[in-house]
């Protein structure tokens, strides 16, 4: 069982309101709902603040994490966009009644409970101001070492304020991106590690920094797109290359257009394998050796190789892994 909860507060009796939290949440739950073939993902729950009639109180918040983290599902994200806060004693996810910005539900009652959920991964995504501070050494003693498959992401340093832009956070609408492709690997699966990664690398130095932190033993996929390759494909990397060294020798056979060519033999097996090869190129798997393009590697009687990325996945499938 795959479950998540989204949660996003606009509306805020006491302290400022807010326009993009709501729009982020149920971007969010869309994402995750489904796989990129329409199947099934997670089983989501979407909780949002869009008035005073839907106001979300501490206890509405709390109750629904609890709920959310209390089984032992096989993934249980909580997403939460909203206003945040911090005190001398912590952070806070602000709801819609508090009164202050450093009321609410506080960073750590939501690890207390992350940390005694049986659930076998708990992924916490926070876009809020000073979410950083979640699992912080100095505030929260307690809740500060992460159980055993427990992954945050943030959207800020501790100390940050998180942006939002065109009605939207600035955070979630990478995150949004990351899993709709953005973030994946040749298999189309997205990972947390991924997301934070391309996140990251999405934002400049004088903006708003992301927080990753995790104690598992391996990533778990929040997404799987359509790949950009067919597997069976992918899979006969170690068919044309018997080790991650070798090269693949190439001649005009491979090339349909053979206007430059000194032989015009044609062989549709090898054009069929340059396709498949030439797809390679496009996910730098694989690089034409002491040619410009594979079109002048195959007329020139010249050879490819794997790249790095290449050899990684030809030792994947190599494995049995892929």
């Amino acid at each position: 069982m795959r479950k998540a909860l989204c949660v996003g507060i606009d509306n805020y009796k006491k302290i400022n309101d807010l326009h993009g939290c709501v729009n982020d949440a149920n971007g969010v739950k869309a994402a995750l709902e489904r796989n990129g073939d329409g199947t099934l993902n997670f089983s989501t729950k979407l909780l949002c603040a869009t008035s005073e009639a839907s106001y979300i109180t501490r206890e509405d918040l709390k109750d629904a994490v609890q709920n959310l983290f209390r089984d032992e599902s096989e993934v249980a994200v909580f997403y939460y966009a909203g206003h945040g806060s911090y005190d001398a004693l912590g952070g806070y996810l602000c709801t819609s009644e508090v009164e202050r910005e450093d009321q609410g539900l506080s960073l750590n009652d939501l690890m207390g409970i992350v940390s005694d959920s049986p659930a076998h991964n708990k992924i916490v995504i926070l876009d809020s101001c000073f979410s950083g501070r979640v699992a912080n050494l100095k505030e929260m003693q307690n809740y500060s070492v992460l159980h055993n498959g427990t992954t945050i992401l943030a959207a800020c340093d501790e100390n940050q304020y998180s942006s939002e832009e065109n009605g939207h956070g600035v955070f979630t609408s990478l995150l949004i991106e990351a899993l709709y492709g953005g973030a994946m690997n040749l298999l189309g699966e997205v990972s947390p590690g991924s997301i934070y990664s391309y996140i990251d690398s999405s934002l400049g130095g004088w903006e708003q920094r992301p927080v990753f932190k995790a104690n598992i033993k391996q990533f778990v996929s929040l997404r799987k797109n359509n790949p950009p390759i067919a597997i069976d494909e992918l899979r006969r990397i170690t068919e044309f290359f018997k080790t991650p060294y070798n090269e693949y020798e190439l001649d005009p056979t491979y090339e349909h257009d053979k206007h430059e060519a000194d032989i015009k033999d044609v062989n549709l097996e090898h054009e069929k394998i340059f396709s498949i090869l030439q797809k390679y190129v496009k996910l730098n798997l694989v690089i034409p050796v002491n040619a410009d393009h594979m079109y002048y590697a195959a007329i020139n009687h010249k050879s490819c190789k794997l790249t790095a990325q290449g050899q990684h996945y030809w030792n994947l499938v190599h494995k049995g892994n892929i």
